[in-house]
């Protein structure tokens, strides 16, 4: 399955992936799609086989703060939106872990990993030292090997607590600390979306620091920490547009990843989960990855229908939007904007002399290129030029063969060169929704 995931009309950001026996589980937040405000008033489940992460299966409704045709709210004391939750496994249970906007989280327990959950109780804390209120914002959970259970949270400024594992709700007294990473450059800084992770004995607190398009992590010998800042694991904002990021890391089968979410709309909210592969060094660093197109896919395959809306490059002011469940595209397209998939593997047939790049758009009245550069929007070889018209239709060039594992970048050009251009260079000039190759 490519990126983003999970079908492309489902918004699923703030991902906590957790495998539970023989399936990997993706927690998060449920973005509604071009809304003007984050998250929803329920939580969704998704699943895949850990030996086919290609097709996820969705498990519905875990928990609402608001009643629905077929759904009582779960909570009495507030109808706001749910946002970031985590789920754990203790004994036989599954327990939720939810943050609700202005309102005291809780928890919810399940005999199933997938839900529904039921409310066992809001987190039960001294005040005089919980942090946060007893919202505990983003929290993030972990049950040790020795049984003992923390929960990290906050905004702005990193909490932690122990639980009692007697009822998964309650914040043992004078176990509260607080600044786990302590500050330093600003930058990398924590700011929020706190997950951990326990690899090879060391404690990983993957977090968005202030620079909130990246996701950060920082390690202790300790689950008490201090946490000391590692880097940068992931950093949405190269080449696209940015907004905040949160997720966490996860091992399937063997292979580490890193999951995480992208913006849509031109608005920091209707975000899709996506995921890439990482390595965890000897020495517990992480070196950074880029972001790509292939999910959990080693390649794409250039002679399938590429759906435009599955790029990784957005540059120029373009961005992805949603007109329904059917139309997604790739719009405010203007001159010099660049929109790009990594990574393409065509192969090794060398027996077609060349081949047809071919592309649907959605006119807007303007004559228009597109160019099809390798590797590189700048300094990539250019295989083709594709014109497009005023209106709408699939419009297609003759492009150079191409074998290999390679980077494609779509460079957009327009036409005019009289003395209007200036108009046309504030146009958008088309959108796109698919392309192909065809040999």
């Amino acid at each position: 399955m490519p990126n983003p995931i999970l079908p492309l009309w489902e918004y699923i950001p703030d991902g906590e992936p957790r495998v539970f026996g023989d399936r990997v589980y993706l927690y998060g937040s449920h973005d509604r799609v071009g809304a003007d405000m984050f998250c929803d008033y329920r939580l969704k489940v998704w699943s895949a086989s850990v030996n086919d992460l290609n097709h996820w299966k969705c498990h519905g409704d875990s928990f609402h703060t608001r009643p629905d045709q077929l759904h009582q709210a779960d909570t009495d004391w507030t109808d706001h939106e749910l946002y970031a939750p985590d789920v754990v496994k203790k004994g036989s249970k599954y327990y939720l872990f939810a943050y609700i906007l202005w309102a005291k989280g809780c928890v919810g327990v399940s005999d199933h990993p997938e839900g529904p959950f039921k409310l066992v109780s809001r987190y039960q804390y001294d005040e005089s030292t919980g942090g946060d209120e007893g919202i505990f914002n983003d929290p993030g959970v972990l049950v040790d090997d020795d049984g003992r259970v923390y929960i990290y949270y906050g905004y702005e400024k990193s909490h932690m607590g122990e639980i009692n594992p007697e009822n998964m709700t309650e914040i043992l007294p004078g176990s509260y600390r607080e600044n786990l990473i302590p500050a330093g450059d600003g930058e990398t800084d924590f700011f929020e979306a706190s997950s951990i992770r326990k690899v090879n004995g060391l404690y990983y607190l993957i977090y968005s620091p202030r620079k909130g398009n990246r996701l950060a992590y920082a390690v202790s010998e300790s689950p008490r920490g201090p946490f000391v800042r590692k880097g940068t694991i992931i950093d949405n904002g190269i080449d696209y547009p940015a907004g905040n990021n949160h997720g966490s890391i996860c091992q399937i089968n063997g292979q580490w990843y890193v999951f995480y979410h992208r913006m849509t709309n031109g608005t920091l909210t209707s975000r899709r989960a996506c995921v890439e592969k990482i390595n965890i060094l000897p020495d517990g660093t992480i070196p950074q990855v880029e972001m790509t197109s292939l999910g959990f896919e080693e390649s794409l395959n250039p002679y399938d229908i590429v759906p435009a809306d599955i790029a990784c490059v957005l540059k120029g002011g373009c961005m992805i939007t949603d007109q329904d469940y059917f139309t997604r595209m790739v719009t405010n397209i203007y001159v010099n904007s660049v929109i790009g998939y990594k990574y393409f593997d065509f192969g090794e047939d060398y027996t077609s002399r060349n081949m047809t790049f071919s592309v649907k758009v959605k006119g807007a009245g303007c004559m228009c290129s597109i160019h099809i550069l390798l590797d590189d929007d700048q300094k990539g070889k250019e295989i083709g030029c594709c014109e497009i018209d005023r209106h709408d239709g699939v419009y297609q060039a003759p492009v150079e063969k191409v074998t290999g594992r390679h980077a494609v970048y779509l460079v957009i050009r327009h036409n005019y060169e009289g003395w209007f251009k200036e108009c046309f260079d504030q146009r958008n000039l088309f959108d796109l929704l698919s392309f192909v190759f065809i040999k």
